[in-house]
């Protein structure tokens, strides 16, 4: 039986290392030259295992910065609707909005359409990136009624919306409807999101409305493939 090549089995005592809490999550690893030194091993073995775990996940590169010990990524179940300020609540994370877009204007064809709006109708259009410690997760595009939420402002999109509308405006979300399509991102969105235009990322289209059906949001939101993970349980007919 053929041994395995030495950079597999460096890559297999570096992910020891993390599953034991010795490489921390989101810290930078040791210099090639340490782990050189350590396994007894040239730098090219080194930068292959390193490149191994890196194809698996449990490394990432940040460009112009290091290799890092990834962080695990975000569960989201799409069957909860929940926002992203209460999610990150959730897992004892302080969520940040940066508006970078707040204006009034004539929707696009296809957001009109989804917020069945009259002829002469105006949204509020928010681009919002949605940042933890810093690092960008997600860039949201939001289409909301003007006639719905006529003093939405900039301070309220720098907050919660949805606490805006539940507990501000006294409204109740009943639900959403979703559809995730694998996409690779434009350069603005490539750049909100810190990620190259070449990285696939995911896209989620959504409508969302009060419990007697009035449509009250229009969203486009791109996820970063390396944070998020989306989960749902499916269940055999009875």
């Amino acid at each position: 039986m053929m041994a395995s090549p030495l950079y597999r089995k460096i890559a297999q005592q570096i992910k020891q290392e993390i599953e034991a809490g010795n490489w921390k999550e989101g810290e930078a690893i040791p210099t090639e030259k340490h782990l050189s030194e350590k396994y007894d091993a040239s730098r090219v073995t080194i930068r292959q295992a390193v490149k191994t775990l890196v194809e698996e996940g449990l490394l990432k590169r940040i460009q112009g910065s290091g290799t890092y010990v990834s962080e695990k990524k975000i569960e989201h179940n799409i069957y909860e609707l929940e926002s992203f300020t209460e999610e990150m609540r959730r897992l004892n994370k302080q969520p940040v909005n940066n508006v970078m877009n707040f204006q009034m204007i004539d929707p696009p064809m296809h957001v009109k359409s989804k917020l069945q709006l009259g002829e002469e109708e105006k949204v509020f259009y928010v681009r919002r990136q949605r940042l933890v410690d810093d690092i960008p997760y997600v860039l949201e595009d939001t289409y909301l009624p003007v006639r719905l939420f006529p003093d939405l402002s900039f301070k309220v999109m720098s907050g919660s919306k949805y606490d805006y509308i539940e507990k501000e405006q006294g409204k109740k979300i009943k639900e959403s409807f979703q559809e995730v399509i694998p996409i690779l991102p434009d350069s603005d969105i490539a750049g909100a999101l810190g990620v190259q235009e070449t990285t696939p990322i995911l896209k989620i289209q959504h409508y969302s409305v009060f419990q007697d059906d009035t449509i009250f949001e229009y969203s486009e939101n791109y996820f970063k493939s390396d944070e998020y993970k989306f989960t749902l349980r499916a269940k055999r007919p009875n």
